[in-house]
């Protein structure tokens, strides 16, 4: 899987959008039977027209063409949030969702998991979300790994609530202290700019809950760019959109997208591969960029 690298060249490389990794210290590779990568996509927000996005119909199908032209198919595939665009209009949320829905069918990979964001799931508490595509919050095994999926976007708040929380608690509370865990969820669990709603508003208990654990390990998506951060040994790593980029947190005024440049189509666009193994516990990134042709 590559060569070893520590957390101060991580977050150098990670600052020019290179390579990412996560908690924990980089296992021996010889277990390649244990390896495997997952393909995590975000905030395609599919129904969206605008001039942010004059290919708004396309991006979306152009990514799921690449992941089906990898010459080696991931494990998986993990659409973290924001799958349609926000409408009070439930006929239509629904006809947006069986669209996405049809487009993400013609992946080669039928193992695809999905999380909601508040465009899917604000307005109605993830009532049409569940109907099209099951749990809003769920866990799952893969290769050693503990996956746990958190929705804190059903409720507008933009909160886990205590109901998921206790849930969170009981699963946790199965697993041994060195179980490696990976959260995906929508928001960040922290702080990153609460003024934008770039944050949960019970996330500090969530992680909480986590720091017992060594090996913990969070994707989200909402913010439309890459970040890296970390919560003690917690590392949180964002996702690109495959829709416009977002502003970095607080560089400008007002949280708006990012005018399309019709010099660089596709310019902050992007999906990622992530690589790991039941010998590790550190994730490496690639990020993929939406391409023209």
């Amino acid at each position: 899987m590559g060569q070893t690298i520590d957390r101060r060249e991580f977050l150098k490389l990670a600052a020019f959008g290179g390579l990412a990794f996560a908690s924990g210290l980089y296992a021996n590779a010889a277990a390649a039977a244990d390896d495997f990568f997952f393909v995590q996509l975000s905030d395609t927000h599919w129904g969206f027209e605008g001039p942010f996005n004059p290919d708004a119909k396309g991006t979306l199908p152009k990514a799921i063409d690449a992941v089906n032209a990898l010459t080696l198919q991931p494990d998986f595939v993990v659409f973290t949030g924001d799958l349609t665009h926000l409408t009070l209009d439930p006929k239509l949320r629904r006809e947006r969702m069986v669209q996405f829905r049809d487009i993400v069918a013609k992946l080669k990979v039928k193992d695809v998991r999905f999380l909601p964001g508040e465009h899917d799931a604000s307005a109605d508490h993830g009532v049409a979300f569940q109907e099209f595509f099951g749990p809003t919050h769920y866990t799952f095994a893969h290769k050693g790994i503990r996956f746990i999926v958190l929705d804190n976007v059903s409720d507008p708040t933009g909160s886990i609530g205590d109901t998921q929380l206790a849930w969170l608690a009981g699963e946790l509370a199965k697993l041994p202290k060195e179980q490696p865990i990976v959260i995906l969820t929508h928001r960040p669990l922290f702080d990153l700019y609460p003024d934008w709603g770039w944050t949960t508003r019970d996330g500090a208990r969530a992680i909480d809950l986590l720091m017992p654990f060594p090996n913990v390990t969070v994707f989200y998506g909402h913010i439309h760019q890459e970040h890296n951060h970390m919560t003690g040994h917690i590392a949180h790593h964002a996702a690109k959109s495959l829709i416009f980029p977002l502003p970095a947190p607080g560089s400008q005024p007002a949280n708006k997208p990012q005018p399309w440049d019709p010099a660089h189509p596709y310019r902050g666009l992007g999906w990622r591969e992530i690589e790991g193994g039941s010998a590790s516990t550190e994730y490496r990134v690639r990020e993929m960029p939406v391409r023209a042709g």
